[in-house]
C-alpha cells in the first residue's frame, strides 16, 4: 500500500466539501484548506506538494502542483481548470450528485409559470378571489400539457426527463448522437436544433461548456422558439448567446427565460456584481436565479462521497471514478 496522501482543499467552493471528510476516508491522510488566492504564509508550499487537490480552478498564474496525482473537483464544470497546467502524472475527476436538487429546481421553476400560488395568495389577502374556481378568465394553463424539451442527455437531463414524465409532459432531447430512452418521445441531433426549439414548450440548457458549445443556442435558434416559450438555464451560461437572449426576452420575441446560470460572477476581490454585462433585472419575463439550481444539503453529501471515494481509490492503486 501506498504512503498516506496530502490532500489540499483550495479555495472557498472546496471548502464545502471539507467538514466530516476524514470520517469518510479509510486513512488518515493529511488534509490541508488554503485560500483561493495561495497568498497566505505555507499555503503555496501546500499547495505545490499536494497529491491531491480538491478545487476548481487551475491556471498559468497559479502556483506549480508538481506532486499532484489528482486534481478533484467537487463540481460538474471543470472550464475553469486549464489542463496544460496539470502535471503529466496528474487526472482530472469531476462530482455528479446534483441532479436530483437541479431536477426539482426546474420543475418548481415550470410549475410556478401555470400554478400561481404566490398571486393567489397575495390577491386573497386583500380580499380578492382572482383564481376562484368558476370565475371568468380565471382559468389557468397545465404543465403536463406541454412538451418539455432537453439539450444534452447527461445526468441532469436524464433525471428530469423522468420527473417531467411524472407530470405527463411530452419530453423531446437535442442531443450529439442519437437518444433511445424509455422517457424520451423524440431526438434531434445538434444539427437540427432549430426543428428541436420549435416542437418545444420550455427548452432546458443543460450542457457544459467547451469551445463547441459555446454560443451553441444563437440567435437563430431562439428565433425558432414557439412565442409562448421558455428557455431555462442551468449548464453554463454562455452555451446561449448572451446579446441574443436579451434582445430576444427584451422585444418579446421569446415568452420568458428562467436564469441560474450567468455570465459573470463575484470573485474574491468583488463579492458583488451584476449577472450580465446587459440589465436583464429590467426584464419581467425573466426569473434571476444566482446559480443555486444544484446547491442542496444533498449535492453535498453526495459529493463528498465522491470525493472521499477518489482519494480510497486512489491510495488502493484502484480506477478513479469520473475520470475526464
Amino acid at each position: 500500500m501506498s504512503s498516506l496522501l496530502k490532500i489540499v482543499f483550495h479555495g472557498d467552493n472546496a471548502a464545502n466539501f471539507r467538514t466530516g471528510l476524514e470520517a469518510l476516508l479509510h486513512q488518515p491522510h493529511t488534509i490541508v484548506s488554503v485560500s483561493q488566492g495561495l497568498d497566505q504564509p505555507g499555503e503555496k508550499e501546500h499547495f505545490e506538494t499536494a497529491d491531491v487537490v480538491v478545487g476548481i480552478s487551475l491556471t498559468p498564474a497559479m502556483p506549480k502542483p508538481v506532486k499532484m496525482r489528482l486534481l478533484q473537483a467537487p463540481s460538474a464544470g471543470t472550464d475553469g481548470i486549464q489542463r496544460n497546467c496539470m502535471p503529466e502524472q496528474a487526472q482530472l475527476a469531476n462530482c455528479f450528485g446534483h441532479e436530483n436538487a437541479i431536477a426539482e429546481f426546474v420543475m418548481a421553476a415550470l410549475l410556478l409559470r401555470h400554478v400561481p400560488l404566490q398571486d393567489a395568495d397575495a390577491a386573497l389577502r386583500q380580499g380578492e378571489w382572482r383564481f376562484f374556481a368558476g370565475r371568468p378568465g380565471a382559468l389557468r394553463t397545465e404543465l403536463g400539457s406541454q412538451t418539455l424539451g432537453l439539450i444534452g442527455f447527461g445526468h441532469i437531463a436524464k433525471t428530469l426527463a423522468q420527473r417531467a414524465k411524472a407530470f405527463g409532459m411530452k419530453v423531446v432531447v437535442a442531443n450529439r448522437s442519437p437518444v433511445t430512452h424509455t422517457d424520451i418521445d423524440a431526438s434531434f441531433e445538434l444539427s437540427q436544433l432549430n426543428t428541436f426549439m420549435g416542437a418545444c414548450d420550455a427548452v432546458v440548457v443543460t450542457l457544459p461548456l467547451a469551445d463547441n458549445t459555446r454560443g451553441i443556442v444563437n440567435a437563430e435558434a431562439l428565433a425558432n422558439m414557439r412565442a409562448n416559450a421558455v428557455i431555462v438555464n442551468v449548464g453554463r451560461g454562455p452555451v446561449i448567446d448572451e446579446s441574443a437572449l436579451f434582445k430576444a426576452l427584451q422585444t418579446k420575441k421569446l415568452g420568458g427565460a428562467i436564469i441560474d446560470t450567468w455570465y459573470q460572477y463575484p470573485t474574491t476581490k468583488q463579492v458583488q456584481c451584476a449577472p450580465s454585462q446587459f440589465n436583464f433585472a429590467s426584464l419581467n419575463n425573466v426569473l434571476m436565479t444566482p446559480h443555486m439550481s444544484g446547491w442542496t444539503e444533498g449535492t453535498v453529501e453526495r459529493r463528498k462521497q465522491t470525493i472521499a471515494d477518489n482519494i480510497n481509490r486512489l491510495h488502493a492503486g484502484q480506477d478513479l471514478l469520473n475520470v475526464l
